[in-house]
């Protein structure tokens, strides 16, 4: 007796969960590139901060500043730390948008693996469905050889 081929109705669902992993997947690495590069301009901010400060301490300690340039300097350092600020804030948007992106590609990657499953527990059903009937019919065959080879003997 033949084993008809298993067919899993849910194929599409399947696909489709596996496609969205899959979107999923490349939205958390195209996130992550974009946190990679909020972390350069961080560090980039954070750098220029830093110059601008110690520039304008240079500046202070070897020369005579009239308070324009004091104050000139002074704007300086203040817009460089805020823009330090602003990537600060960026990178950690970028880190949150990272970890959403995260959770979405376990939440698919549960589904579609919740349907794989289901198609295992189906596959294995069906073979042991046919393999049931596989053992009846050689059952009812040795029953049916056994009870002509009694009659032949009586």
């Amino acid at each position: 007796m033949e084993t008809p081929s298993f067919t899993f109705r849910l194929e599409r669902v399947r696909t489709i969960r596996e496609r969205a992993e899959d979107r999923a997947r490349e939205n958390l690495s195209n996130e992550l590139r974009v946190r990679a590069e909020g972390e350069a301009m961080l560090e980039q901010a954070t750098d220029a901060a830093i110059a601008a400060r110690d520039h304008s301490r240079a500046t202070v300690q070897s020369q005579r500043l009239s308070s324009s340039d004091f104050l000139s300097a002074q704007a300086f350092i203040e817009r460089t730390e805020r823009l330090r600020i602003d990537a600060s804030i960026e990178l950690a948007r970028r880190e949150a948008e990272v970890a959403v992106r995260r959770e979405v590609l376990a939440a698919a990657a549960r589904d579609r693996q919740a349907i794989d499953k289901l198609k295992e527990r189906q596959k294995a059903e069906h073979d042991a469905e046919w393999a049931r009937k596989s053992q009846n019919t050689l059952d009812e065959l040795a029953l049916a050889v056994h009870r002509r080879g009694g009659a032949l003997a009586a």
